[in-house]
């Protein structure tokens, strides 16, 4: 079987940059080392992690010791004061560019904005988000979320790193139609960027696509989502052991792409696994 591997394909930046932090601070000696929420979402590295000794707090403590790392994905700006609260050092790894739409609400909340949110309501990123807009903050996803709006007043319209950027563009334009004037900020990171393209250019050049990542990573599911509506047969695995090798002989050409969570070792063995599985013959 010939395999296409996307070249964007594997960790982004704000993944890379919190499991660089979490690892270093292991490989420094520290013993007492726990991530409020799960780090990232993907089940391969936070069993590394568990395995190094980095334990996932789903509650704050009270009183607490040693260091607690702030998910990728950010965290309202009460739960991080509450965990600072504790007595433990807090590490925050949230994105870098999540830390910016964090920033752009919070800047606009001052100046008597209100807050939309085009992203997923119970992704943890848009809970984070949600705490810096606070009672002016609202999230929509589809058409129907759109006409449920309530806005009186001056808004901005933002979005979740990982959304889809059609998907954002149609209910920016129907929310602006609704409610004119609103500020836009298209927050859509680079790297959802390229690799959503990725997925559409590729959906072009092969038979089927083999997408990689963790069941609760929404930016995994986003590509799986995009290469379906372009017709598509889609395969989403998180490791090798959930291909389907009797289905994937039926076709000669397979891409692969992987979610931003998705480590390269992980996409190496499915690339593997695929480039062993003889196609079959008409």
């Amino acid at each position: 079987m010939e395999v296409v591997l996307a070249k964007n394909a594997g960790f982004c930046m704000g993944v890379r940059r919190a499991v660089d932090t979490t690892l270093g601070m292991v490989q420094k000696g520290e013993t007492t080392i726990a991530t409020f929420g799960p780090l990232i979402h993907n089940p391969q590295v936070l069993k590394l992690l568990e395995e190094q000794g980095v334990r996932i707090l789903t509650e704050i403590p009270a009183q607490a010791t040693g260091s607690i790392i702030i998910r990728a994905h950010g965290i309202p700006p009460e739960e991080k004061k509450k965990l600072e609260a504790t007595g433990a050092r807090v590490e925050d790894a949230t994105c870098p560019r999540v830390l910016k739409v964090q920033a752009i609400i919070a800047r606009y909340k001052k100046e008597g904005f209100a807050t939309v949110i085009i992203g997923d309501r119970d992704h943890a990123e848009v809970e984070g988000l949600m705490g810096y807009a606070g009672n002016t903050g609202q999230v929509v996803n589809s058409e129907a979320d759109v006409a449920a709006l309530r806005l009186d007043g001056p808004y901005i319209i933002v979005s979740q790193t990982t959304q889809d950027e059609h998907l954002f563009e149609r209910l920016k334009e129907m929310i602006l139609q609704k409610y004119p004037r609103g500020e836009v900020f298209n927050t859509i990171c680079d790297s959802t960027h390229k690799r959503q393209e990725e997925v559409r250019q590729l959906c072009h050049e092969v038979e089927a696509l083999v997408v990689v990542g963790g069941k609760t990573s929404a930016n995994t599911k986003r590509l799986g989502e995009i290469a379906e509506s372009l017709g598509c047969p889609v395969f989403m695995v998180e490791s090798e052991t959930d291909l389907d090798a009797q289905a994937l002989a039926g076709y000669g050409r397979v891409g692969v792409t992987a979610g931003a969570s998705t480590p390269n070792w992980v996409i190496g063995r499915i690339v593997e696994v695929l480039e062993n599985i003889t196609a079959k013959t008409p």
